[in-house]
């Protein structure tokens, strides 16, 4: 491989489970199957990744190890972003069973998790970073014009990065997820930046050129938009949702 292809996203190429790395007794390892097989093995042949599944399937807790490997808080941030809640969060015990692969290592990036991201903003705030957010108070603003500082401002040019973000929809409406898709396009497009999103939006998972992996309790698998039930049954509910609600709101057989 040439130097220039190494200097290019992506650079995290591959994660796998290490030598006798699984504690079936112990989280996550009691609660998701797949982890325990010892070929478990995720590869990022792309710039952009998707995880998508069921609530519980595991690309949370997968992301969050992920977040653990390029060494992010478990909160949310960057390397920079250290808080004493950060410490000691059982979810690293996965991120310390993973063997990551990287080509080069790098240490630039942000870990963005809905989950978390409004004790993030208040620490962003108290330490007075709001210039790298746009200007203004991040819980001065409502959350989705907070996430929206965030990606418009911070994460707009950060050079060689990988960007985790854990369901960004979560505050986005469907015409700023549309937004957020033209800022997907200028990271994959630069070549400069990594990143993997877990997500249940449609309308993100139809972003092109993405290798997107299907998360179920038979493991992990790569797979098509087309093919994910997220957009299977939106397509479906939206061309006749009348007929989803009749199914829906119909009352149980008494039998009477």
């Amino acid at each position: 491989m040439d130097r220039v292809s190494t200097l290019t996203a992506p650079f995290l190429k591959r994660i796998s489970l290490l030598k006798d790395g699984a504690d079936p007794d112990a989280f996550p390892f009691d609660r998701i199957g797949f982890l325990n097989d010892p070929g478990f093995a995720l590869e990022f042949p792309r710039r952009v990744t998707f995880f998508v599944g069921e609530n519980g399937s595991g690309k949370s807790t997968v992301l969050e190890a992920i977040a653990a490997l390029c060494d992010f808080p478990v909160g949310g941030g960057s390397q920079d972003h250290r808080r004493p809640a950060d410490e000691g969060d059982r979810r690293s015990r996965l991120a310390e069973a993973l063997r990551p692969e990287w080509l080069p290592r790098v240490r630039s990036g942000f870990f963005l998790s809905a989950e978390s991201f409004f004790n993030l903003a208040g620490y962003i705030d108290d330490v007075g970073d709001i210039g790298a957010y746009g200007g203004r108070e991040l819980h001065a603003q409502s959350h989705g014009e907070s996430v929206l500082a965030l990606l418009s401002n911070r994460l707009r040019d950060m050079g060689r990065a990988v960007i985790l973000m854990d369901e960004p929809e979560a505050a986005l409406s469907p015409s700023r997820q549309l937004a957020f898709l033209a800022l997907l396009r200028e990271w994959d497009l630069s070549e400069t930046v990594q990143v993997i999103v877990a997500t249940h939006s449609p309308i993100l998972l139809c972003y092109p050129d993405a290798t997107l992996y299907r998360f179920d309790e038979d493991g992990i698998v790569e797979t098509t938009v087309e093919r994910t039930d997220h957009f299977r049954v939106t397509r479906a509910f939206l061309a006749n949702p009348a007929r989803y609600l009749a199914e829906i709101f119909e009352e149980p057989d008494t039998g009477e």
